[in-house]
């Protein structure tokens, strides 16, 4: 059973410090969603980690800037919806602890589906100037080229996809 994405998010919204519309938010979290799903087709990475890495990973930041401890709050938030809005096997579950406590400090790790998890991130770095270099990055599909100019240029663009309206239910206004 898949994952009710919307109903976490709505838990993620009503504790969120920063503006929906930051450089940290839900349109962030919808690229990164994106980005994730589209590498998991090629990584074979666990789809459900990268979809909750995708709305987890900065749920958790005090500021745009300088938060280190964000991915650490963000895994330990994680930890007190699990069994309440999600569920995922205890291995699955480690991995998306992992995935969020790392993404910002570690540069690899040797599981695919944290490697997915961070080169979704990374690939959206557009949104605040950088272009991903591919020697940041993980896995060999997030490595070609074509791959970063797919995602770079929805991130440049701040691109909302779609489907935050239509299966997240978040209206464009409120993250604009």
């Amino acid at each position: 059973m898949a994952t009710n994405i919307p109903l976490i998010l709505r838990a993620v919204l009503e504790e969120y410090a920063l503006p929906w519309d930051g450089d940290h938010g839900v349109a962030h979290w919808a690229r990164v969603y994106e980005n994730g799903l589209h590498l998991a087709g090629e990584t074979g990475a666990e789809v459900e980690v990268v979809r909750l890495f995708a709305v987890l990973h900065d749920s958790r930041r005090v500021n745009e800037g300088h938060d280190p401890d964000h991915g650490p709050r963000a895994a330990e938030f994680a930890r007190t919806l699990r069994g309440r809005l999600f569920e995922l096997p205890d291995h699955a579950f480690h991995l998306l602890h992992r995935a969020c406590a790392g993404h910002t400090h570690e540069r690899t790790h040797p599981d695919v589906t944290i490697q997915t998890c961070w080169d979704s991130d990374r690939l959206d770095l557009g949104r605040v100037g950088i272009t991903p270099h591919p020697s940041l990055l993980c896995t060999e599909v997030a490595r070609r080229p074509e791959t970063i100019r797919w995602a770079d240029g929805r991130a440049s663009f701040r691109k909302v996809p779609e489907f935050v309206r239509e299966e997240w239910g978040i209206e464009p206004d409120e993250i604009r």
